[in-house]
């Protein structure tokens, strides 16, 4: 198989990373998923690297699983990024149209893309991705691809997405010393929406909850654009550290009580059901409630739901979102979590999982996966622009791509929400 139609991605979370190879049969078939790898995120904390040399060996691990499975080497990645560092701001651009008929060309796009970026950037940020909202051409508002119609002035308001400088220097010297080269970094909650959300959800109004370890991301769509993207930073590690401190007792035994008797919904545990800690562990003894494990978990799910909440007050979206929440991340397939997130958000809620792709289908079939297929439909879709003529697997909004050329790749993108 040729190494061009090997697609990589590697979902560095703060619980796990999870790596996902797959290849392009042709245009008019699914990928095939060939290659999937899981080690223990050891060095990332909260989405973000506190330790190198600790997180090369685990992304090594997660990537040398796949690889075995695939029966190849990944020489390329598509690599996730997340965490609080992650900020987002609306800026607006304006050219005159260069053609003496009025006729808005390619280029006229381009530079009006550009002249949305031209923001004062702190020196520690770095833009990930321009994301083209709509476009006005004179009077006329709302448009979502000019090209080709006529005009004198060319507008354009775009969302621009920006990362911590030394966090993703951090984590490119991570993948490549782990052996592979990195294409480009995608935000993780923007690649998670691309696996679980549809494009009716989108076009009616969907937020999408990625319950992380260290934090919870966020990304709201409505009308097809994307509106909104926050990080949370609590997530279900934090599950873990309260058990732990409610039954006093280790957190190793706190995130098996977590994993194999946790319900988000009390109401559903009987008061009398309770959990022997030394059928988990044998160090530990005692006798504790499921009913007050059950409690101890609805809090801390509460407190994140409530968060996520205030970021769709701060948009004025709270409660009107016609699509629901679609919830991904492990702690997304815990008993009990959909219901807690209907009645917290007052919205419709479903656990979301990725679009069915071709090969290894069953080993992604799963909420905690949503990230690493979508870094594969990214890929794909990329990869598809090049064949035409486009940039290959370089990718819209690469960090690693010159501000022209990330210019350049983001056209290919008009009437996606994404770049």
């Amino acid at each position: 198989m040729s190494k061009k139609d090997i697609i990589c991605g590697i979902d560095v979370g703060s619980s796990n990373i999870r790596t996902v190879i797959a290849q392009i049969i042709s245009s008019e078939e699914k990928p095939r998923i060939i290659g999937v790898g899981v080690s223990a995120s050891v060095g990332v904390r909260k989405g973000v690297i506190v330790d190198l040399e600790e997180t090369v060996k685990s992304i090594n691990e997660s990537v040398e699983q796949a690889e075995r499975t695939a029966g190849i080497t990944a020489e390329h990645s598509i690599v996730s990024v997340g965490g609080s560092h992650i900020f987002s701001q609306y800026s607006k651009g304006v050219i005159a149209v260069g053609r003496a008929d009025g006729e808005v060309t390619e280029d006229d796009i381009n530079r009006v893309i550009g002249a949305a970026q031209a923001i004062s950037v702190p020196p520690n940020k770095e833009i990930l991705h321009i994301i083209p909202k709509d476009y006005s051409l004179d009077d006329q508002k709302d448009i979502k691809d000019p090209l080709g119609m006529n005009g004198v002035r060319l507008e354009v308001d775009a969302m621009i997405i920006e990362g911590s400088s030394p966090f993703i220097r951090n984590l490119t010297k991570c993948v490549e010393q782990a052996g592979i080269s990195m294409d480009s970094l995608v935000l993780s909650s923007l690649a998670a929406s691309k696996a679980v959300v549809s494009k009716r959800q989108k076009e009616l109004g969907v937020v999408l909850v990625d319950i992380g370890g260290g934090t919870t991301s966020v990304a709201v769509f409505e009308e097809d654009d994307l509106l909104h993207v926050a990080t949370v930073p609590v997530g279900g590690n934090h599950i873990t550290n309260d058990i732990a401190i409610g039954l006093r007792t280790s957190i190793e035994v706190a995130e098996r009580v977590k994993l194999e008797y946790g319900n988000a919904t009390p109401s559903e545990i009987g008061k009398k059901e309770n959990i022997n800690l030394s059928e988990i562990d044998s160090q530990e003894e005692g006798i504790v409630s499921r009913y007050h494990v059950a409690e101890i978990i609805e809090a801390r799910l509460e407190e994140i739901f409530n968060l996520v909440n205030k970021e769709l007050r701060f948009i004025k979206k709270d409660k009107l979102l016609p699509g629901g929440a679609v919830l991904v991340g492990g702690t997304s397939k815990m008993p009990g979590v959909v219901d807690l997130a209907k009645n917290t958000l007052g919205l419709p809620a479903q656990t979301g999982f990725p679009v069915p792709l071709g090969g290894l289908v069953d080993k992604v079939d799963d909420p905690t996966f949503a990230t690493g297929v979508g870094l594969i439909l990214w890929g794909v879709e990329s990869y598809q622009v090049g064949r035409k003529g486009g940039f290959g697997n370089r990718l819209a909004g690469s960090i690693s791509a010159p501000v022209g050329e990330t210019v350049n790749n983001v056209k290919k993108w008009i009437g996606k929400f994404l770049p």
